[in-house]
């Protein structure tokens, strides 16, 4: 069992993907005592063998629906993209009154995905950990990731207050600050604070690969702190961002006109020496860092690997979704 004790939130937690998130929830869920067990699922066997082996799942599953029997809190941990294929198995096997959510950083497409696929008497209340490093797999996760961080909850119409009180209150036992937000204004929301500085890394470090050989080489030997941290973050997961970009496009396409006629602008006062054009620029966005250190989101991962304990290590974490 996950721990010892009668006053578990959960019977049951059934994890579908155990990577970064989905292995981190389990170590906090372990440590905290909030489930009386937890099954993993990956379609991986090679990831079935490492979770077996760190030991952070009471049962371990390559099915959806096995994994979810008789779970009365269901957590998606896979990649956008997979969630229709997924729920499409594991839901006619959710039992009603469960609580399904998700770990998703784009919340309609969870929406239009998940919702479909499950029966009546199903809770769905849509949610987003924004927390995670550049690592993925499940050797990835650690216990605390979520501490002190932002957990955006998106029920849908119609969910019970109960229903959203018992997962806000499992979040904070995690370690989150918990909020609650339409679908449609988080995904522009996380458009702009997450998924276009993720395509503008991804791109940077594109252009510096597409320079000839020895420039290139120069660029990686004498790389400055802003391009180190273009590659941390450029070294996530690709095919989650993938599914990112693809299920959030309409509010990534907004920002990134935005964001293209700002870099014109930026363009042409450099070319025509406007310095105090740049200089106010500079003062502006100077005074949004500050409000960043304010609200306690600052923080940076260290790259080393988590020593595994009860809470699967004890790094303190950014605010960049993963999942497996």
């Amino acid at each position: 069992m996950t721990a010892v004790g009668d006053n578990w939130m959960f019977e049951k937690v059934a994890l579908l993907g155990a990577g970064l998130i989905g292995s981190s929830l389990a170590w906090a869920i372990r440590a905290r005592g909030l489930a009386g067990h937890v099954a993993a699922q990956s379609r991986s066997a090679e990831s079935r063998a490492t979770i077996a082996h760190l030991g952070f799942a009471d049962s371990l599953h390559a099915d959806p629906a096995a994994a979810v029997k008789d779970a009365d809190l269901v957590i998606f941990c896979v990649p956008i993209g997979a969630n229709a294929a997924v729920a499409a198995v594991a839901g006619p096997h959710i039992s009603p009154g469960a609580i399904v959510t998700d770990v998703g950083s784009v919340k309609q497409a969870v929406i239009r995905d998940i919702g479909p696929c499950l029966p009546e008497g199903v809770e769905f209340i849509p949610g987003h950990p924004i927390a995670g490093t550049e690592h993925s797999g499940p050797e990835a996760g650690f216990g605390d990731l979520f501490e002190q961080r932002w957990c955006i909850l998106t029920p849908v119409p119609g969910t019970p207050q109960a229903a959203v009180t018992k997962l806000t209150t499992f979040w904070e036992r995690c370690g989150s600050t918990v909020t609650l937000m339409d679908a449609g204004h988080h995904d522009k929301v996380l458009a702009i604070t997450s998924h276009l500085p993720h395509l503008i890394a991804y791109t940077i470090v594109g252009t510096a690969v597409d320079l000839e050989e020895s420039t290139r080489a120069e660029v990686v030997k004498f790389s400055a702190g802003g391009f180190r941290d273009f590659t941390r973050i450029a070294g996530s997961d690709p095919v989650m961002w993938r599914d990112v970009f693809l299920n959030n496009r309409e509010s990534v396409l907004e920002m990134l006109q935005r964001f293209s006629e700002d870099l014109t602008a930026l363009q042409r006062a450099i070319r025509w020496g406007e310095g105090e054009v740049l200089e106010g620029l500079f003062r502006r966005t100077r005074e949004i860092r500050r409000g960043v250190i304010d609200a306690h989101q600052a923080g940076s991962f260290d790259a080393r690997e988590p020593e595994r304990s009860g809470l699967g290590g004890s790094v303190p974490g950014t605010a960049s979704p993963d999942e497996e």
